[in-house]
């Protein structure tokens, strides 16, 4: 009877926390894009010109700006030959968007893409380990990799962006790390944050630290609209999805 009522009241306060943790956007992040959209665009607090989406897939993010924002520059990073395909479909009416068939890290040359299946959205340059959930990650194609500070001197000139989206699989920190200068010029930028993290070795800590560095505020988007972290702290290493945005402090970007 006693190991019967113990059980039931762990079962009762996994179900709470698995509800206040929702709340906190933890494990809140997919089909959310709107939602994502309307607080970046919240944050940054003034009309965007240029837009980079970087880990376009098929472009579900991309079309959410453009639709919020008609006229916007958008520059979007996909290395899967699938899903290019199918964004060069998508916007081809729209000649404000540049198309890049290439991958983002702090190294420039050929990596392998990874995925459970071609076009996916898990698609990673890490190999994950998702044997647990009956999920394998083949080789898909080999891919251009480059790093986005030289993109930002040679095509954008260097110029200020309005927002930056990144959604890579576990590479954000590398997508980051290659932004060199031109993080400084970024007013705000949303990443992604989870288990793909586990399969990168890649620290919440780790992220954290960079924008510190970098002179941004870190925001968590939640069902409740944005929750401003303050602080670093352990509770925040939760590998399950979790959308944020980084807002430059300084007032020339």
């Amino acid at each position: 009877m006693r190991f019967s009522l113990s059980r039931f009241f762990y079962k009762l306060c996994v179900s709470v926390e698995k509800r206040v943790t929702y709340l906190c956007g933890k494990g809140y992040g997919s089909a959310t894009i709107a939602q994502e959209v309307r607080m970046i665009s919240s944050l940054l607090g003034r009309r965007p010109r240029l837009a980079v989406d970087i880990g376009g897939n098929v472009g579900d993010y991309s079309a959410e700006l453009l639709r919020r924002f008609p006229g916007l520059e958008l520059h979007v990073f996909e290395p899967a030959t699938s899903n290019v395909n199918r964004l060069r479909g998508r916007f081809a009416a729209h000649e404000q968007v540049s198309l890049q068939q290439a991958a983002l890290s702090d190294v420039a040359g050929r990596m392998t893409l990874f995925a459970d299946r071609d076009g996916s959205g898990m698609a990673s340059l890490a190999q994950r380990q998702l044997g647990h959930l009956d999920i394998r990650f083949d080789p898909m194609e080999e891919v251009e990799v480059r790093r986005f500070d030289t993109y930002w001197k040679q095509a954008l000139a260097g110029r200020v962006i309005d927002i930056v989206k990144i959604d890579v699989e576990g590479y954000e920190l590398m997508v980051l790390r290659g932004f060199g200068e031109a993080i400084r010029n970024v007013r705000v930028l949303q990443f992604e944050f989870g288990g793909t993290n586990i399969d990168t070795k890649v620290f919440f800590r780790d992220l954290w630290r960079f924008f510190e560095e970098a002179g941004f505020d870190l925001y968590r988007i939640t069902p409740l609209g944005v929750m401003r972290i303050e602080h670093y702290h352990e509770r925040d290493e939760l590998f399950i999805i979790a959308n944020f945005i980084a807002v430059n402090r300084s007032a020339g970007a």
